[in-house]
């Protein structure tokens, strides 16, 4: 990547953000779109605003930053925080890194960097049509617009099933629904509940709590999917409500 990347700033304390703005305006890789001491003002503005990436402090009143983290629809995070107890948490979101404060530039520039060769890697994924993965039937080519679901095998929890929209199914062997998701375009496809990945293209209609899809069963009737929490707001981003 040669461009700089756009990111966004959100610390409660005001002296911690002026101290970290000043920071990332040294930096010639990124460039500071806004920054943000309220996370509820931070969540309605930022869908109106064009970013690369956020860099977020944890501990703050009312929302924390992994709360936040969780409804950026995967946008990467990198935390700042005087707190080492919550980088378990942290990595657990995917997170690009996990700085402690107080902040010195050559560890902000590292993480930097790093958030530059995943945005990077993520962009030629978009570019890609296809994943190929070993299943039952074999090592097998599955393009992105003829996977229809993923779901959680039955008989083996390491692997899942991927249905096609014309109904044909494999058996995806030992992977894990958090490397789907990094191998799946992040704007055709959405995890919906622990066990179901769904593509966008597949739903019909939705509630609060369930999907119904175009797909029909063997019982010739809609399938259904639960929609769960955990997942909801993800799924309303992708479908634009």
């Amino acid at each position: 990547m040669n461009t700089k990347l756009k990111c966004l700033l959100l610390d409660d304390e005001l002296p911690g953000l002026t101290y970290l703005k000043m920071l990332c305006e040294q930096l010639p890789d990124l460039e500071v779109v806004k920054a943000f001491n309220n996370p509820n003002i931070f969540l309605k503005e930022a869908s109106k605003l064009d970013f690369d990436i956020c860099i977020l402090d944890i501990e703050m009143p009312e929302m924390n930053g992994l709360q936040i983290a969780n409804l950026l629809n995967g946008k990467p995070v990198i935390f700042a925080t005087a707190y080492k107890d919550y980088a378990a948490e942290a990595f657990d979101l995917n997170a690009i890194d996990y700085i402690r404060k107080p902040i010195k530039i050559d560890r902000l520039k590292q993480a930097v960097d790093k958030a530059k060769k995943h945005i990077g890697s993520s962009k030629e994924l978009n570019h890609k049509t296809y994943i190929q993965l070993n299943t039952n039937k074999g090592k097998a080519i599955l393009f992105f617009d003829k996977i229809a679901y993923i779901k959680a095998s039955e008989t083996d929890s390491r692997d899942k099933v991927a249905r096609l929209f014309d109904k044909e199914e494999f058996v995806l062997k030992n992977i894990t629904f958090d490397k789907l998701t990094e191998l799946l375009p992040t704007s055709d496809f959405c995890r919906v509940n622990k066990k179901e990945i769904l593509s966008i293209k597949a739903v019909q209609v939705f509630s609060f709590d369930k999907i119904t899809t175009n797909l029909i069963s063997e019982h010739g009737k809609n399938i259904k999917l639960s929609l769960s929490e955990n997942y909801r707001n993800e799924f309303l981003q992708k479908v634009k409500i």
